[in-house]
């Protein structure tokens, strides 16, 4: 269970890390994205479609409790975070779709989150249940610091920069700082965790990547944006559902609550890593092609 102090310093950290995520875009960027809007539309169907089905489907093939199904699909539900960025740019994938994609999933989550939350948990006991309003508020407040930083980089581009790089790196330190203040009283928890909990959080980000990569090649993606909606689709914002998780419960129900997301926070980087290197030897082996097509004579 996490003290006032400790959930009062996460807080702290997820407003640096939206200011962050703000500051790595100007206005001039949602524009062109309207241009161009198919990547991010495929990625925000494969964030707030398939995601929140794939963990209700885990977490009722696997017959997970009350507890651990509302905890499994809210991380299903959390738009992507700032560590999907960090991975997408050292894939060599397209690292302004998925800051784009991160974005306009976070913009919209003021809205999606509660009504989708409430569309799969919503006949769960209330003792049980996630208030819509309260994530909704949340999700709001956050809201603010990304439109400072976005206000911060049209006003000054170096110091908004800076401050898309300390965001994404303070979102591996949050997941850091997640073990650090969970694990130690959590371990006597996760002893006791069955197998169906640790085959819920990898699934999750795995099936995200698989059905994010081949639903953004069906709908006629070429293969480097469709890795970077797989990525964007399987990596959701850990720090995000376990700060709603910590604001919402109390006691041993916020321990068992709390327990998803610092696994699924746990595996996605471990899973990610190698999703990343694989992702890079194929989009650089496709650079290759491109630039040996383009010397070679017809």
């Amino acid at each position: 269970m996490l003290t006032p102090a400790q959930e009062a310093l996460l807080a702290v950290m997820m407003i640096v890390i939206m200011f962050g995520m703000g500051s790595s875009l100007t206005f001039k960027d949602f524009r062109m994205a309207m241009r161009h809007p198919q990547a991010v539309l495929i990625g925000f169907a494969s964030q707030y479609l398939f995601m929140p089905l794939i963990a209700f489907t885990l977490a009722k093939v696997l017959g997970l409790s009350t507890v651990h199904t509302v905890s499994l699909v809210l991380m299903g539900c959390v738009p992507g975070g700032t560590t999907s960025n960090i991975f997408a740019y050292f894939s060599r994938s397209l690292l302004s779709l998925s800051i784009m994609m991160t974005v306009c999933s976070t913009l919209a989550a003021v809205i999606m989150v509660p009504v989708i939350l409430s569309l799969y948990t919503g006949d769960v006991d209330a003792q049980f249940r996630v208030p819509p309003e309260n994530v909704a508020s949340l999700l709001f407040v956050l809201l603010i610091p990304t439109l400072i930083g976005m206000w911060l980089r049209k006003a000054n581009a170096n110091a908004g920069a800076v401050s898309e790089l300390v965001g994404g790196i303070l979102g591996l330190l949050v997941i850091i700082y997640l073990l650090v203040t969970w694990l130690p009283g959590g371990m006597p928890l996760l002893r006791e965790t069955g197998w169906e909990i640790y085959v819920a959080v990898i699934g999750l980000g795995l099936c995200g990547f698989f059905i994010g990569y081949w639903f953004a090649r069906a709908t006629g993606l070429n293969r480097v944006k469709a890795r970077t909606v797989s990525l964007e689709t399987g990596i959701q914002n850990g720090p995000l559902a376990f700060l709603i998780v910590a604001i919402t419960f109390s006691g041993s129900l916020q321990e068992e609550m709390l327990m998803i997301p610092v696994l699924y926070s746990v595996f996605i980087v471990i899973t990610s890593s190698f999703v990343t290197i694989y992702y890079r030897g194929r989009n650089i082996r496709d650079e290759l092609l491109r630039d040996q097509a383009k010397v070679e004579p017809a």
